[in-house]
């Protein structure tokens, strides 16, 4: 059992539900869990059982807000260890940590896994190889730019999610005009060489520094097709001893050891690409958090190890100075595959080969799980999966963003 005399007192922020199975392990590890919200969220699906509090904030976009509202919370409760859940809160969780002087990663060892241009220019000093970009500060360097890199290109938002917010540009007058409605939002934007690939991912465990467990997976569309062209989500953990997964963990290695600090330890969701062009590997982004879209469930059931529960477990054994080492990992494979569905309760039921592990309860999407010893079967029932999703369910919405800069 864990020591719970004196128990720590953990307060966890997210902008959206998800990490409940952090929260539980943090409960079962003897700690005291407190959640900061957005008031949106009230109701949902959150581990109520396992918090000993809720705080609900109307956003946590406005990050003086939210310091404000974490001292106002202090005022009666000794906070010792703040976690992010979501994306947006990591570098907010680094910032509250510098403000209350408590451990863990700051706002400014936080930015390079958080802030797009602050990566690309990290990994081009460190010869890791991206996609050719320029930031959005000198109008000069922006029209050599254009002048001497074919479109199309890609405006991205510096800080947002994933694909959210990207914008597809064919020449230059695009270009322009968008800079023209950003206004003095422009610098928070780059603008990137639209790369025709391949997508992958790397999710790894890391202890000071080190990559101690890391899973490779291939996504069947780039995030991006599917977030702005619409189409079905699906991605598939690679054979261990695969090429693509060889090259793709010591290229993992070089990124995390580029972005991260010698006692950086956590999770890291990396994505890269491979260029149909010619076969190069580029790296893409990375992020200091669990990956989105359940991949973290489809690696629990490959390899029973669960990311979430992982990442509790290093941020105690730092509070606390303890060794960490992640579970043994089994050898298997599965998939996930996820579509927006015009159905709001979609029915699943006719998706019932035996290696079907998990199905998804989520309002207007469709959602599973397929898990084998084969990866070779993997790949097969996802590729038949998402031709009979896009006729069984498949909605289309815009993409959107958040907003968020900061």
């Amino acid at each position: 059992m864990p020591e719970v005399s004196n128990p720590l007192t953990v307060l966890c922020l997210s902008s959206a539900v998800k990490g409940q199975r952090l929260i539980r392990e943090l409960k079962a590890q003897g700690c005291r869990v407190f959640l900061l919200t957005e008031e949106r969220w009230r109701g949902d699906d959150w581990p109520y059982d396992a918090l000993e509090g809720v705080h609900y904030m109307h956003s946590l976009a406005h990050r003086r807000h939210v310091i404000n509202a974490v001292a106002y919370i202090a005022r009666g409760l000794k906070i010792d260890l703040i976690i992010p859940l979501d994306e947006y809160e990591v570098e907010t969780a680094g910032l509250l940590r510098e403000h209350f002087q408590m451990p863990g990663m700051t706002a400014s060892q936080a930015r390079p896994f958080c802030d797009k241009l602050a990566m690309r220019v990290r990994a081009r000093a460190a010869g890791i190889p991206t996609p050719a970009f320029v930031p959005i500060f000198n109008y000069d360097a922006l029209r050599d730019w254009m002048n001497t890199t074919p479109p199309p290109w890609l405006l991205k938002p510096r800080h947002e999610a994933g694909a959210m917010g990207i914008k597809r540009c064919e020449n230059s007058e695009q270009v322009w005009r968008l800079l023209d409605q950003l206004g003095d939002e422009q610098s928070f934007r780059l603008l990137e060489e639209f790369v025709p690939s391949d997508v992958f991912h790397v999710d790894s465990i890391v202890w000071r520094g080190e990559v101690l467990f890391s899973a490779v997976g291939a996504y069947g569309q780039p995030p991006l097709a599917v977030s702005h062209g619409g189409g079905v989500f699906r991605s598939r953990l690679l054979p261990e001893h695969s090429d693509e997964a060889r090259a793709l963990r010591e290229l993992n290695a070089r990124v995390i050891s580029t972005l991260g600090y010698p006692e950086f330890s956590g999770i890291v969701h990396a994505e890269f690409l491979r260029a149909h062009s010619d076969g190069r590997w580029l790296f893409l982004e990375a992020a200091a958090r669990v990956g989105g879209a359940h991949l973290s469930d489809m690696i629990e059931f490959a390899t029973g190890i669960n990311l979430w529960v992982e990442w509790a477990r290093i941020e105690l054994a730092t509070a606390r100075g303890t060794p960490y080492q992640p579970p043994t990992p089994r050898r298997g494979f599965a998939g996930v595959i996820i579509c927006l569905a015009r159905q709001p309760l979609p029915d699943l039921s006719a998706y019932n080969d035996p290696e079907v592990v998990w199905r998804l309860e989520k309002k207007h999407h469709a959602g599973l799980i397929v898990a084998s010893s084969d990866s070779e079967r993997v790949r097969v029932l996802l590729e038949a999966y998402a031709a009979r999703f896009a006729v069984d369910f498949l909605a289309h919405a815009d993409p959107w963003e958040t907003g968020r800069n900061v």
